[in-house]
C-alpha cells in the first residue's frame, strides 16, 4: 500500500501553486471549481476534522473572490486552490476507485494545505462569527 507523507504532500502542493495563482485571476472559474469541490467531497467518506474544514475553505475563498474577506496573503487562497485544484484535476498517487485508501492522498494533501493554512482559517472563522454569520455546510 503507498503511504505519503506530509513531506511529499507539501511537495504535491506546491507544484500547483502557478495553476492557482494563475486560476485567482478568474473568479468565476474559482466558482466553478469549488462547485466541483462541493460535488466531489459527497463522494468521499467523512474522515476527521479536515474534512469538515473543507466548507469554511470554501468560504473563505469564495469570501476572498468576492473582495468581502481581504485581510489574509493571496498566498494562502493560493495554497488553498492548489489543494482544491489536486483533488479535481491532479493525477491521483491512488486512484479514488481503489477500496478504503483510494483518497489517501487526497487527504494527505488537504492536511498539509490545513497544516498551512489553519490559523488564517480560524481567523476567518472568527470574522465569520463576528458578523453573525453562521457555519457554511456542504
Amino acid at each position: 500500500m503507498n503511504e505519503i507523507s506530509l513531506e511529499k504532500a507539501k511537495e504535491i502542493l506546491s507544484s500547483f501553486t502557478s495553476q492557482a495563482e494563475e486560476l485567482l485571476k478568474n473568479p468565476a472559474k474559482v466558482e466553478e471549481l469549488l462547485q466541483q469541490l462541493e460535488n466531489k467531497m459527497k463522494e468521499i467518506p467523512a474522515v476527521g476534522e479536515y474534512v469538515s474544514r473543507l466548507p469554511l475553505m470554501i468560504s473563505m475563498i469564495r469570501a476572498y473572490i468576492r473582495k468581502e474577506y481581504t485581510v489574509v496573503s493571496p498566498k494562502v487562497i493560493v495554497t488553498m486552490l492548489g489543494a482544491v485544484i489536486y483533488l479535481l484535476l491532479g493525477k491521483d498517487l491512488i486512484a479514488d476507485k481503489t477500496p478504503i485508501v483510494g483518497y489517501a492522498d487526497d487527504l494527505a494533501v488537504f492536511v498539509a494545505a490545513f497544516a498551512l493554512v489553519g490559523p488564517e482559517l480560524d481567523a476567518y472563522a472568527q470574522w465569520r462569527s463576528e458578523r453573525g454569520e453562521i457555519e457554511p455546510e456542504t
